[in-house]
C-alpha cells in the first residue's frame, strides 16, 4: 500500500475520531482560518463540501508527516527529510519551484530511505498545488455567496440587442436618463422568441402543471408585495427570466405585479428593468403596464415630455387613456398619482366620471315579472329599527375582525376538584411555553425560507410574513385543541391550516382599506330593511346596494391549492417538531424529559396508506381532565348578527369581511369561478337575488326545545331521539386475554369485535362533537336575532354558509330554529299548523288534508299533553317520525289554541310544504308523461298519490307472477315487499343511482326485517332491484327515455374530450367538475403528500362520472331554478320564505299564498322548451369549432349531432293541471 492510499484510509479514521468542532491548531493557519465548521449532515452545499475536502487534505498531510517520523526512526543514519509544514499557504509571490533532491552531501540518503524522502517531497508539493486551486475555488464561491446575499436587480437578457443596449447604458458616463430607456423600449416591437426558446417553452410540460406553476409564482410575487419584500420578488423574477426552463412560468401578470410594486415605491430604474424583461420575453405591455409606468412618473414628478411620449406609445398600441381610470383596478391614491402624471402632459384632461352604470336587466322570460318596474310590490321589512340594526352591524364587524368566536360549551361542567384545577394550570403553563417555542420556530423557518428564496425560487417565506408569529402560533394551538383522539390526516389538516391563514390575511387586508367605506354604505343600505325607515323607490336589496356607491375593490385571489397544502403542511410539521410536554404527564414515575405532543403515524383507510397526526394519549387525557368550558369557532362558521351583504357578483356578498365563495366547490377548483366571471353580470341576477333573499331571513332559537335537548344531552343522551350519547357509553372491548391455545377462529372473532368497538366509539365521538357544536352555538345565540347567509353548489342548489347550526340539518337541528319575525295566524293559520303536525308524524301520508285535520283534533289531548309535560306525560311526540319538530309544533299549537283569539296569535313557527318525489315530478313534466304525472301528484286528485307505494304494488305484481312460475326467491319474498323496502331506491334512481347501489339499499332494508330469512338477502336484493327498475320503466317510460338521452349525450361529449356544460333556465352557467385526477406532490418534511386534483379543466374529463352525473345534476339544476323562482316571487309578495331544496318554509298564515306561487312557477318553468334549449346549447357548444383532431372530428361530431337532435318525444300531459293539484307540494 502506498503512503498516499494509506494516508487516505488513516484520514478517514482520524476524521471519525476527531472531536466535534473546528480543530484548534489548523484553524489558526493562514487564510483558511475559520473555513472549517461543524459537520451538519451527510449532504452539504458545494461550499461545505469544499471545506471538507480542505479539512481532509490537511489531515492527510499530518498523516504523511507522521509517516516521515516513522521512517526517520527506522533509518536515521540514511534518511534526512525536511519536516513538512501542513496546510501552510504560499506567500504572496506564489509557489517556488520544487527543488530536486540533492545527491550526496547533507540531506541525502542512498537506497530505500532516499526514495521515500523523494516520494514524500513530491506528494507534499502536489498537495500544496491542490491547496492553491482549492483556495481559488473557495474565493470564487465566497464571491458567489456574497452576490447571492445581494439580491439581483439587473436582469440577464436573452435578446442580444436588448442586452447590449442595457450594458451600454450601464457603462455610459454620464448615463442617459431612465426615461429615455423606457421610451425606446416602448417603441420596440415585442421580440420574437428564438427557435431554441420556443422549443424550450413548448417542452415545458403538461398544461395543467405549467398553469399550476404560473399560479404559484404569481401568488408568491403578490404576497411579497403585500408583506413588504418587493426586492425579493424582483430578484425571483430576474432569476426566472434568466433561465429558459423557468421563463415559461412567467406571464405578463407576473411582470405587471412587480412593476406595480416599484411604481408604488417610485423606483423608476427598477421599473425600467422589468420593462426590459417584458420586451425580452416577447410580450406587449397592457393597460396595467402603462398604469404602473405613469403612476411612477407621477410620484417622481416627471417632466411633460417624458409623460407625453409614454401616452403616445400607449395610443399607438391601441390603448385608450380613459381606460386607465375605468378598467384598471387601482386604489384612490394610485389613481391620484396616475392623474398627476397625465396632467403634466395634458393639463386639461379629466378622468371619465364613474357614471352610475345603466342597470343591466336580466332578459330571461322567467324573471320578467321580478324585474318589471310596473306592478304592485310589497317587499318585506325586518322587524327591527334602524338603530338596532346598526348596533348589530358593529357587533358582527367586531366578530369578523377578531376572526374567531369563543363560545361557552354546553358539556356538563366538571366539579372544580384539585385534579381539574391542576390540569388547567398545567395546560395554561404549557400553552404559554408553546407560544414562545412556536414563535421561535417560526422565526427559524422564515429565515430558512428567506435563504431559499434568495436562490431565485418561490418559497413559503412571504406567506409566513403575512401574519405575525403570535397570530400563527395561536392558530396552530387552536388546531391542536380540536384534534380528535384518533388523529387527522396530514393532508386534510394541511389544507385547513393553509386556508385559515389565507382567510385571516384576507380579513386583515380588508380591515386596512375597506372598513370605513363599508360601514357608511351598509348604514345607508339598512334604510331599505329597517322597520322604521322608507326608501324612495322600493327595490331588491342587490339593486339598492348597487345604487349606493362605486363597485367594490378587487377581490383577493385565492392561493393555489398546492400553496395552501404546502403552507399548511409546514405549519403542521412545526406543531410536531416544537410542541412538547413533560414525559411525566405520560408516566407519573417517568422521566421529566420533554416528549412530543403530536405523533406522525401511518394508517390504512380504504386500502390506502395515509399519514396521520395523532395527539399523545396523555395530552388527550389532560384535556379531558381539565374539561375546559369554551369552544372556539372561525367567524365564518357562526351565524351572522346582522343581515348579510347582498350578493352583487361572484366575489361579493354574505359576510362583511370573511371571504365567501358564491359557488362552493372543492378547494383548488377554479373552473366554476372562471365560468361565472365570463358570464354577463345580468345573467346571474336571478341567482344572486334569490341567495340574498334567503340570507335576509331573520332567525331565533326555540328556547323551550333547546332546554329539553340540553337536559338529555347533559345526562346520557338519547340516540333514539337523535341526542348522541357521551363516549363513556361506547361499547367496551372484551376484557381479558385469549388462552394460549385459542383457535384462529376465536382470534379472528376477537379482532372483529375490537374493530367494531373502535368503529362505534369513533362514530359516537363524531356525533357527540357535532351535537356539542350545534347546541353550544344555539345556547350562545339563545337571546339573539341572527341570519344565515347562503351560497350555492355548481348546480345552483342553495346552502347556508355556517356549517354547524342551520336549518339544513337533522330533525333536532330544525326544531331548534324559528322565524325571528312573527305573523298573526289569520283565519287558516291554525289549520295549517295542525296539518303540518300530522305531516311530521308520518301517520296520515295517504289521507286527504281534511282527514288530517280531523286526526289532529282527535289527538288534541296528546298534543297538549306533549306541550305541557314533554318528559313526564304520555310522550306521544316521541313515537312519531320527526319527534323534535313535532314537539315544537305541539307547543306552538298549544299556545295558539289557548290564546284569546287564535287568529291574532303571533306565530314564529315555520310550516313546511314538501315536494312529492320532486325529481320524478320534474322528469314527468319534462316528458309530459301522464302516467308518471299522476303518480307524483302533478294531476289533481282527492287523495295524495304515493309513488313509493305504487312502485311497491307493481313490484308485488311481478313477484306474484314469478312465484306462480316457481321462482324460489319470489316465493320467499311473499309478504315482505313494502313501501319502506323500495322507497330509498325509487327516491334515488332519479338522481342516478345504479343497480349496484340500489341493491345495497334494498339489502340494508331486508336485513332490518327480523323475520326475513337472512340467507336469502343477497339473492332477494338482486331480484328486487331488477323488479324496481322494471316497474319504474313501466310507470315512467318518458322519464327513462330522457335519462337515456342525457346519459348518451354526456358520454359522447366526454369522449370528445370536454366536460359537460349547460345553462340553467335562470341563466346560471354549469360545468361538471369531473376530470381525470392530476397528481400533485408536496415533497420534503415528515412526509411527502400526494393528492389528486380532479377539478382541473386542462385534464381530460372522467367519462364515467360525466355520463352518470349529467341526468341527476341536470334535474338538480331544474329544482334549484324552481326554488329560486318561488323565493323571488314570494319576496315580491312580502312573504318570509326559506327552503331546504324541495322543502319550502313560510309562516302558517302564508302557506296558501306560497302554494299558489310554487305551482305557478313550476308551470312557467316547464312551459319553456327546456330540452330543446339544452339541445341547441350543446350543439352550439360542442359541435362547432375544432375541439378534436380533424380525422376524428367528423365522426364524433356527426354522432353527437345525431344524438342531440333526437330529443325525446313528449306525451300529452297538460301542465296547467298542476295549478289545481292540492298534493303537488303538501
Amino acid at each position: 500500500m502506498s503512503a498516499f492510499r494509506w494516508g487516505r484510509g488513516a484520514s478517514g479514521l482520524r476524521r471519525a475520531l476527531w472531536p466535534a468542532g473546528p480543530p484548534g491548531p489548523l484553524a489558526e493557519e493562514g487564510a483558511l482560518s475559520g473555513v472549517w465548521g461543524r459537520r451538519r449532515s451527510l449532504s452539504a452545499s458545494p461550499c461545505e463540501q469544499d471545506r471538507r475536502k480542505d479539512w481532509g487534505h490537511a489531515e492527510l498531510l499530518e498523516v504523511l508527516e507522521a509517516r516521515v517520523r516513522q521512517l526517520q526512526a527506522a533509518r536515521v543514519s540514511e534518511v534526512t527529510v525536511r519536516r513538512p509544514r501542513p496546510a501552510r499557504l504560499p506567500e504572496a509571490g506564489g509557489f517556488q519551484p520544487r527543488r530536486k533532491a540533492q545527491k550526496g552531501g547533507e540531506g541525502t540518503a542512498p537506497g530505500l530511505g532516499g526514495h521515500w524522502a523523494q516520494k514524500l517531497d513530491q506528494e507534499k508539493w502536489a498537495m500544496q498545488r491542490r491547496k492553491q486551486r482549492l483556495q481559488a475555488k473557495l474565493q470564487v464561491r465566497a464571491q458567489q455567496l456574497a452576490c447571492e446575499h445581494r439580491l439581483r436587480m439587473v436582469p440577464q437578457l436573452l435578446s442580444a440587442p436588448l442586452a447590449e443596449r442595457l450594458l451600454r447604458w450601464e457603462q455610459e458616463t454620464p448615463r442617459s436618463p431612465w426615461e429615455e430607456q423606457l421610451a425606446r423600449l416602448l417603441r420596440e416591437a415585442p421580440r420574437r422568441l428564438s427557435c431554441e426558446a420556443e422549443r424550450a417553452h413548448e417542452a415545458g410540460g403538461a398544461p395543467a402543471r405549467l398553469e399550476t406553476q404560473q399560479q404559484r409564482l404569481l401568488a408568491f410575487l403578490e404576497c411579497c408585495l403585500l408583506s413588504g419584500h418587493l426586492p425579493l420578488a424582483h430578484h425571483v423574477l430576474v432569476t426566472c427570466h434568466s433561465k429558459w426552463r423557468q421563463r415559461r412560468v412567467l406571464t405578463l401578470a407576473a411582470y405587471n405585479t412587480v412593476m406595480l410594486g416599484w411604481a408604488r415605491e417610485g423606483s423608476f430604474k427598477e421599473l425600467v428593468y422589468v420593462f426590459f424583461m417584458v420586451k425580452d420575453a416577447g410580450l406587449t405591455p397592457d393597460l396595467l403596464s402603462y398604469a404602473a409606468a405613469l403612476q411612477c412618473m407621477g410620484r417622481l414628478d416627471q417632466d411633460a415630455r417624458t409623460v407625453q411620449r409614454c401616452l403616445d406609445q400607449m395610443a399607438q398600441d391601441g390603448l385608450r387613456l380613459q381606460d386607465l381610470f375605468s378598467s384598471v383596478p387601482l386604489c384612490q391614491e394610485e389613481q391620484a398619482a396616475l392623474l398627476q402624471a397625465v396632467h403634466k402632459a395634458q393639463p386639461t384632461f379629466s378622468p371619465p366620471l364613474q357614471p352610475q352604470p345603466e342597470p343591466q336587466v336580466n332578459t330571461s322570460p322567467l324573471l320578467r315579472e321580478i324585474y318589471a318596474k310596473e306592478g304592485p310590490v310589497s317587499y318585506p321589512k325586518l322587524h327591527l329599527p334602524l338603530w338596532k340594526l346598526q348596533t348589530l352591524f358593529q357587533q358582527q364587524l367586531r366578530v369578523e375582525m377578531a376572526t374567531t368566536v369563543t363560545v361557552e360549551s354546553v358539556e356538563k361542567a366538571q366539579l372544580l376538584t384539585k385534579e381539574v384545577l391542576h390540569a388547567r394550570r398545567t395546560l395554561k403553563q404549557l400553552r404559554t411555553a408553546w407560544v414562545e417555542a412556536l414563535c421561535a420556530g417560526l422565526r427559524d423557518v422564515k429565515a430558512s425560507e428567506a435563504r431559499a428564496a434568495r436562490s431565485g425560487r418561490p418559497t413559503l417565506f412571504p406567506y409566513l410574513c403575512l401574519l405575525t408569529e403570535r397570530e400563527l402560533a395561536r392558530l396552530l394551538l387552536q388546531t391542536l385543541q380540536v384534534l380528535p383522539p384518533q388523529g387527522e390526516s396530514l393532508l386534510s389538516l394541511a389544507q385547513q391550516l393553509g386556508l385559515r391563514v389565507f382567510n385571516r390575511h384576507a380579513v386583515q387586508k380588508k380591515q386596512l382599506s375597506q372598513v370605513q367605506a363599508l360601514q357608511q354604505r351598509y348604514y345607508q343600505y339598512l334604510h331599505l330593511l329597517a322597520s322604521d325607515t322608507q326608501v324612495a323607490v322600493p327595490c331588491l336589496p342587490r339593486q339598492y346596494w348597487e345604487t349606493l356607491g362605486a363597485p367594490e375593490a378587487p377581490h383577493e385571489q385565492p392561493w393555489p391549492l398546492p400553496v395552501l397544502v404546502q403552507l399548511g403542511k409546514r405549519l403542521a410539521e412545526m406543531l410536531v417538531e416544537v410542541v412538547r410536554m413533560p414525559g411525566s404527564l405520560a408516566a407519573p414515575q417517568g422521566s421529566c424529559s420533554l416528549i412530543p405532543v403530536l405523533y406522525h403515524v401511518y394508517s390504512f383507510r380504504s386500502f390506502r396508506q395515509i399519514g396521520i397526526l395523532k395527539p399523545h394519549p396523555a395530552f388527550t387525557q389532560l384535556l379531558a381532565t381539565a374539561a375546559e368550558h369554551t369552544l372556539t369557532f372561525e367567524a365564518a362558521e357562526v351565524p351572522m348578527l346582522c343581515p348579510p351583504l347582498p350578493w352583487t357578483s361572484p366575489h361579493t356578498g354574505a359576510f362583511l369581511l370573511s371571504p365567501t365563495k358564491l359557488v362552493r366547490s372543492v378547494e383548488g377548483t377554479t373552473q366554476h369561478q372562471r365560468l361565472l366571471d365570463s358570464c354577463p353580470p345580468a345573467e346571474l341576477h336571478g341567482a344572486l337575488d334569490a341567495l340574498t333573499q334567503l340570507g335576509n331571513c331573520a332567525w331565533r332559537v326555540n328556547g323551550r326545545v333547546l332546554d329539553l335537548v340540553l337536559e338529555l344531552f347533559a345526562a346520557k343522551g338519547c340516540p333514539r331521539l337523535g341526542v348522541p350519547a357521551p363516549p363513556s357509553e361506547a361499547p367496551r372491548p372484551p376484557e381479558g386475554r385469549l388462552p394460549p391455545d385459542a383457535s384462529p377462529a376465536q382470534k379472528a372473532e376477537l379482532r372483529r369485535e375490537l374493530a367494531r368497538c373502535l368503529k362505534v366509539a369513533r362514530e359516537m365521538h363524531s356525533l357527540r362533537s357535532d351535537a356539542l357544536y350545534r347546541l353550544s352555538l344555539a345556547q350562545h345565540l339563545r337571546h339573539c336575532v341572527f341570519w344565515l347567509p347562503h351560497n350555492m353548489d355548481f348546480r345552483g342548489r342553495t346552502y347556508p354558509c355556517p356549517p354547524h347550526f342551520n336549518h339544513l340539518g337533522s330533525d333536532l337541528a330544525r326544531a331548534l330554529l324559528e322565524f325571528a319575525q312573527g305573523r298573526p295566524l289569520g283565519p287558516r293559520g291554525l289549520d295549517w299548523l295542525k296539518i303540518h303536525l300530522v305531516n311530521l308524524t308520518g301517520l296520515k301520508k295517504r289521507e286527504p288534508l281534511r282527514a288530517r285535520l280531523v286526526f289532529a283534533d282527535e289527538v288534541m289531548e296528546d298534543i297538549l299533553d306533549s306541550a305541557d309535560r314533554p318528559m313526564t306525560g304520555r310522550k306521544w311526540w316521541m313515537e312519531v317520525e320527526e319527534p323534535w319538530q313535532a314537539l315544537a309544533c305541539c307547543m306552538e299549537i298549544a299556545r295558539a289554541v289557548r290564546a284569546p283569539d287564535p287568529a291574532a296569535y303571533i306565530s314564529h313557527f315555520p310550516v313546511h310544504q314538501d315536494g312529492s318525489c320532486n325529481g320524478l315530478q320534474h322528469y314527468a313534466a319534462l316528458g309530459r308523461d301522464s302516467i308518471g304525472a299522476a303518480s307524483v301528484n302533478l294531476l289533481p286528485s282527492d287523495v295524495p298519490q304515493d309513488v313509493y307505494s305504487g312502485v311497491a304494488a307493481q313490484v308485488e305484481v311481478f313477484r306474484s307472477q314469478d312465484a306462480k312460475r316457481g321462482v324460489r326467491v319470489a316465493q320467499v319474498l311473499e309478504g315482505f315487499i313494502s313501501r319502506k323496502v323500495v322507497k330509498q331506491t325509487v327516491m334515488t334512481v332519479v338522481y342516478g343511482v345504479t343497480r349496484y347501489g340500489g341493491r345495497l339499499q334494498i339489502e340494508r332494508r331486508l336485513r332490518e326485517l327480523s323475520d326475513f330469512p337472512q340467507e336469502f338477502v343477497w339473492e332477494a336484493s338482486h331480484y328486487l332491484v331488477r323488479q324496481v327498475f322494471n316497474s319504474l320503466q313501466e310507470m315512467f317510460s318518458g322519464t327513462r327515455a330522457i335519462q337515456h338521452w342525457l346519459t348518451e349525450s354526456a358520454r359522447l361529449i366526454a369522449h370528445a374530450g370536454s366536460a359537460v356544460e349547460w345553462v340553467t333556465p335562470l341563466g346560471i352557467p354549469v360545468i361538471q367538475p369531473y376530470h381525470r385526477d392530476s397528481k400533485v406532490m408536496i415533497g420534503g418534511g415528515i412526509q411527502s403528500l400526494t393528492f389528486s386534483h380532479s377539478g382541473d379543466t386542462s385534464q381530460r374529463p372522467n367519462t364515467l362520472k360525466q355520463k352518470n352525473g349529467f341526468p341527476p345534476n341536470f334535474i338538480h339544476s331544474l329544482d334549484s331554478s324552481h326554488m329560486m323562482l318561488t323565493a323571488l316571487h314570494c319576496y315580491r309578495k312580502g312573504l318570509t320564505f326559506v327552503s331546504v331544496h324541495d322543502c319550502f318554509w313560510t309562516h302558517a298564515a302564508d302557506v296558501e299564498v306560497m302554494n299558489q306561487v310554487c305551482r305557478e312557477q313550476f308551470v312557467r318553468l316547464h312551459s319553456q322548451p327546456i330540452l330543446h334549449n339544452l339541445s341547441r346549447f350543446l350543439m352550439k357548444r360542442f359541435c362547432s369549432g375544432s375541439r378534436s383532431p380533424q380525422h376524428l372530428k367528423s365522426v364524433r361530431t356527426g354522432k353527437l349531432q345525431d344524438t342531440l337532435k333526437s330529443v325525446p318525444k313528449t306525451g300529452a300531459f297538460d301542465l296547467k293541471q298542476v295549478k289545481h293539484s292540492t298534493y303537488f307540494f303538501s
